[in-house]
C-alpha cells in the first residue's frame, strides 16, 4: 500500500525524537532517495527519505545503502545548506502525507538561517524540497512550468500541496466525521469514508466499512457500528495502535498498517513489530534495493541481449559459409583432371568430359569450363578457388570459435547480471564490460568500483566455500586466491559461479560434495534444474583460456557430480 496520512502521523511521533539532533552527513544512494546521518552525544541514527512513487516513505534505517562514486548535484546542495544543521522540529501537515523538518544552521557569511526540508509523500507527485525563508532553494523533482499548477523551481515561493476538502478526525472528532460520511448517500461506504476522511487509505476505509454496502442501505445497527469503529480508530491514532505487518500464508509481506486488519480473513496474518520504522524497513528495503538494481541493470541487459543476438546471427552466417567450403576437394580434383588432359582439350570449350582416375570405376566426369579461358587457365582457376576455399575454411573455423566464446562470455555476464543484488555488484559488471570494450567507461566516474567480497559459506565439515558473483571475481578466486590442491566446482556446460572449497588437499565427504555442488548449481543458469550436473576438479587442473575473456577457463581431469537442486 502507499503510506497514508494516518500512518505518517504515527510515524511522525517516532521521528520527532530527532529534534535537537545535528545533521552530520547526507547521502543520496539513488535518484529519489536520501539518507541523513543524525547525531547527538551518545546517539546516532539514519533517517531514510524516499520520493520514489512506488516506495515513497520516511523512516529510521539500520541498513547502509551503497552510494554512487560521485554524489548527485541535489545531494551536494543539501550538504551545503544542511551539513551541521540542528533539527528544531518535525511537523506533519494535518493528516496529509507531507512532513516538514525545520532546522537552524549557519550560512557561509556566518549568519543564522532556518532552512526547511519538506518531504512530500504523495504518490506520483512525491518530492523533497529545500526551502529557505519561504522560497525554494531547489527540489529533487522540479515541476513543469507550463503544465503544473504548483511551481517547484529554485527561487519560487513554496506552497504546500493543496489539502482536499476532507475532515481531519483529530480536529473534528469521530462524530463529525461520521455525519460527513452519511451525507454521501449514493456511495459505497468505503468510498464515502475515503471521500470524507483526511489521511485514510483505501485499506483502512475497507476495514472500517466491513461490508460491501452503500450509505443509503445502512441500518441503525450498521450506523452504530460505524460510529464505534471511527471512535476506535480515533483513539488508536491518538495513543493506541501498533506497527502491524500483514503477511500472506507463504510468509511474504503483503501490506502494513497501524491497526489489525481482519478483512482478508485467514489468508493474511497480522504481525506486530517493535517500531513503525522497523515495519517500513522490513516491508520496503528488499524491494527498494531490487528496484535500484533493476533500474541500473536495464541498459546493460538490453545491450547484452543485442550483442548476444548479433554474435549468434554472425556465427550462423559463418556456418553457412563454412558449409560451402565442404566441396573444395572437388575443385582440386577438377583442376588436376583438366591439367592431366590438356593435350585433348581445346580453347572455347564449355565442358570437359574426361576420365576420372580418382573414381575406382574410372568413369567419365563432365567438368564445367569457362570458354573465355584456355584449358590451362581453367585448371589454374580451379586450383586458385581451391586454395581460397581452404584459406576461408581455416579462417571461418577460427572466427566461429571466437563467436562461440563471445556468446558464452555474454551469456555468463547475463547470468551474473540476473544474480546481482547490490549496486556495487552492478558497478563491477559495468567495469568488466568496459575493460572488455563493450561499453565506454563514464568520464565522470573517478573512483574504481569498490572491491567485492566473494560469496562465502561453510561446508558440513567446516571448510570455507567461496564463490564468485561475476566473471572478474571468478577469475580472481580461481587463478589467484585458491591453492592448487583446493577443490573447484562449476555447473556443466552453462554459465555460473566458480566455487572453491578451501580444503587444502583433504578429501571431501559426501556431505561436503553435496554442499559445494549445490552452491555451484544455485549460483548458475542451471539453478532451476531438478538435477544439476556439476563438474569438479583440483584447482591445478583449471587454466585461463588462451586469449579468452575475463573469467573464461579450461579444465581437465574432472568428474561430474549430479546434485538434486533445492532452488
Amino acid at each position: 500500500m502507499a503510506l497514508d496520512g494516518v500512518f505518517l502521523h504515527k510515524l511522525t511521533k517516532e521521528i520527532k525524537t530527532v529534534e535537537g539532533m545535528h545533521i552530520d552527513k547526507i547521502h543520496q544512494p539513488s535518484n529519489d532517495e536520501l539518507v541523513l546521518l543524525l547525531r547527538r552525544p551518545g546517539k546516532t541514527v539514519r533517517l531514510l527519505v524516499s520520493a520514489n512513487p512506488a516506495t515513497a516513505r520516511v523512516h529510521f534505517t539500520e541498513s547502509r545503502p551503497e552510494n554512487p562514486a560521485e554524489p548527485p548535484l541535489f545531494c551536494m546542495l543539501l550538504r551545503k545548506h544542511l551539513s551541521s544543521a540542528r533539527i528544531l522540529s518535525v511537523e506533519q501537515t494535518g493528516l496529509e502525507r507531507v512532513l516538514t523538518i525545520k532546522t537552524v544552521a549557519t550560512n557561509e557569511m556566518g549568519d543564522t538561517v532556518y532552512p526547511e526540508l519538506i518531504i512530500e509523500l504523495i504518490g506520483a507527485s512525491s518530492n523533497i524540497v529545500l526551502v529557505l525563508n519561504g522560497k525554494i532553494i531547489d527540489a529533487l523533482h522540479r515541476s513543469n512550468i507550463e503544465n503544473s499548477t504548483r511551481i517547484i523551481h529554485a527561487g519560487a515561493v513554496y506552497c504546500y500541496p493543496p489539502r482536499p476538502n476532507k475532515l481531519n478526525i483529530l480536529e473534528c472528532g469521530a462524530k463529525v466525521l461520521y455525519n460527513r460520511v452519511l451525507e454521501n448517500v449514493n456511495e459505497k461506504l468505503d468510498k464515502a469514508l475515503l471521500l470524507s476522511a483526511e489521511g485514510f487509505s483505501p485499506l483502512l476505509c475497507r476495514e472500517i466499512a466491513g461490508a460491501d454496502i452503500t450509505v443509503s442501505e445502512l441500518t441503525a445497527y450498521h450506523k452504530n457500528m460505524l460510529l464505534e469503529k471511527l471512535k476506535k480508530i480515533e483513539n488508536e491514532i491518538l495513543s493506541g495502535g501498533a506497527p502491524t505487518l500483514l503477511k500472506k500464508s507463504d510468509g511474504t509481506a503483503f501490506d502494513f498498517s497501524f491497526t489489525n486488519i481482519e478483512q482478508y480473513g485467514k489468508d493474511v496474518t497480522n504481525e506486530t513489530l517493535e517500531s513503525y520504522s522497523a515495519l517500513l524497513e522490513e516491508f520496503y528495503t528488499s524491494r527498494a534495493t531490487f528496484q535500484r538494481v533493476a533500474k541500473q541493470s536495464h541498459d546493460i541487459l538490453k545491450l547484452l541481449t543485442i550483442m548476444s543476438a548479433r554474435a549468434e546471427k554472425r556465427m550462423n552466417m559463418r556456418l553457412i559459409d563454412l558449409k560451402k567450403c565442404e566441396n573444395r576437394e572437388q575443385l582440386r580434383v577438377f583442376g588436376e583432371l583438366i591439367k592431366a588432359n590438356l593435350f585433348a582439350l581445346e580453347n572455347g570449350q564449355r565442358f570437359a568430359e574426361v576420365q576420372n582416375y580418382y573414381d575406382e570405376n574410372l568413369g567419365v566426369i563432365r567438368i564445367p569450363m569457362n570458354p573465355a579461358l584456355t584449358p590451362s587457365q581453367n585448371a589454374a582457376k580451379y586450383f586458385k578457388d581451391y586454395k581460397k576455399s581452404y584459406t576461408a575454411e581455416q579462417t571461418l573455423k577460427k572466427l566461429i570459435e571466437a563467436d562461440k566464446q563471445e556468446i558464452e562470455y555474454l551469456d555468463s555476464v547475463l547470468d551474473a547480471l540476473s544474480r546481482a543484488e547490490t549496486l556495487s555488484e552492478m558497478a563491477a559488471i559495468r567495469e568488466e564490460l568496459a575493460n572488455e570494450g563493450y561499453i565506454k567507461r563514464p568520464t565522470n566516474i573517478k573512483k574504481s568500483p569498490p572491491k567485492q567480497n566473494f560469496g562465502e559459506a561453510i561446508s558440513p565439515s567446516g571448510y570455507r566455500v567461496l564463490y564468485g558473483k561475476n566473471n572478474r571475481m571468478n577469475e580472481e578466486l580461481t587463478l589467484k586466491v585458491a591453492a592448487k590442491n583446493d577443490m573447484w566446482f562449476h555447473i556443466k556446460n552453462m554459465p555460473g559461479a566458480h566455487v572453491v572449497v578451501l580444503c587444502g588437499g583433504k578429501e571431501l565427504t559426501a556431505a561436503d560434495m553435496d554442499f559445494a555442488a549445490a552452491v555451484a548449481a544455485k549460483n548458475s543458469k542451471g539453478a532451476a534444474l531438478t538435477t544439476a550436473p556439476v563438474d569438479y576438479t583440483l584447482i591445478k587442473n583449471v587454466k585461463k583460456m588462451p586469449g579468452g575473456k575475463t573469467g573464461m577457463v579450461t579444465y581437465t581431469a574432472y568428474k561430474t557430480y549430479f546434485i538434486k537442486n533445492k532452488a
